[in-house]
């Protein structure tokens, strides 16, 4: 039987490139993509995709239960990849309700239904799956030292973290409670092609094409673990084929940063000057370093990021350059106030 993949929020950054990249690895694989098309989901993200007939694009709201079990039901699903999230921490702390909704409640109906469904199925589908993408942020801030195990408590500091700790918890209850088949992922910062240009990589590209400046707050001290989204989409579908249900897995790029040696590379790289970087207020709660052990993910799975940060950053300063006609309408609709700020 050809096995079926229902992936939420698809047309979103990371979604997208895991998208991409299932479809190239298993070329006879079914996806379906359930995605809402709120401002950051961009169908163009797939428009290559359009005309395949191994992929399905649904529009609809994860919080939609007849939807949802609509399309568990009939198209046989054997896995669910949860990408579906408000994820701009700077919007969250303007207006928190939107990632309560989507990020809580949402998640929360989707797991719902998956668990009736799973129950129809369980004897003709035991390897099914429910892969749930989170991320480092949930854990908190670090200070110049140690970094993040799965084992570390949750401490996050922004809305959207806090919004994204609540989801993994409900997980972990549907796997304790009910014996649902979950697997948590927990990536550091994503960066590549198709991020939304409000994130802080994009952003910044897209500023130096248009020789505008570039926006850096306060000192540019804060410190990122940075993965190539191409390593992150090989650790998710690894994660689903051979992880273990009811265990979650961080994901790190093994490469810490601060904020302002990434502008400085990306500004050479644009070919333009440091005289571009602009430093602003900090945001409020601006954790100041993430890092993350990958040791449980190297040791049980064999994984380890595959791309160095100098050739995933030239790779997408290349893209973005070569994509205008992607990038321009989206930044057109920004909004003057999301124009001041900006997210990693």
């Amino acid at each position: 039987m050809q096995k079926t993949i229902l992936v939420t929020g698809g047309c979103g950054f990371i979604g997208s490139n895991f998208i991409h990249h299932m479809r190239t690895t298993y070329p006879e694989l079914q996806l379906i993509n359930l995605d809402k098309l709120s401002y950051s989901g961009n169908p163009d993200n797939l428009r290559d995709l359009e005309d395949d007939p191994y992929y399905r694009f649904v529009q609809g709201d994860i919080t939609d239960e007849h939807l949802v079990q609509f399309l568990l039901e009939e198209n046989h699903i054997q896995a669910v990849v949860h990408f579906a999230a408000e994820s701009h921490v700077d919007r969250s702390i303007l207006e928190a309700s939107a990632f309560v909704q989507t990020n809580i409640v949402g998640t929360q109906v989707l797991l719902e239904n998956i668990r009736q469904y799973w129950i129809d199925t369980l004897s003709k589908e035991p390897s099914f799956r429910f892969v749930h993408i989170s991320t480092d942020e949930i854990y908190g801030t670090l200070g110049a030292e140690g970094v993040f195990s799965e084992e570390s408590p949750f401490r996050p500091n922004s809305p959207y973290a806090a919004t994204k700790a609540g989801s993994d918890l409900l997980v972990r209850a549907y796997f304790e409670t009910y014996g649902l088949p979950t697997l948590i992922v927990r990536p550091s910062n994503n960066y590549g092609p198709y991020q939304f240009p409000e994130k802080f990589i994009p952003l910044m590209i897209t500023n130096l094409i248009e020789d505008e400046p570039v926006p850096v707050y306060g000192k540019g001290l804060n410190v990122r673990d940075w993965i190539f989204v191409a390593d992150a989409c090989r650790a998710v579908d690894l994660i689903m084929d051979q992880g273990k249900p009811g265990e979650a897995y961080n994901v790190g790029g093994e490469t810490e940063k601060q904020n302002i040696d990434v502008a400085r590379e990306v500004v050479a790289l644009c070919g333009k000057n440091e005289s571009y970087l602009t430093f602003v207020t900090d945001r409020p709660g601006h954790d100041l370093r993430y890092a993350l052990n990958n040791k449980k993910i190297n040791d049980e799975l064999g994984w380890k990021p595959t791309v160095a940060f100098e050739q995933g950053i030239e790779q997408t300063v290349a893209w973005y350059k070569a994509n205008q006609w992607w990038w321009r309408p989206l930044k057109e609709r920004l909004t003057e106030e999301s124009k001041g700020f900006w997210t990693e």
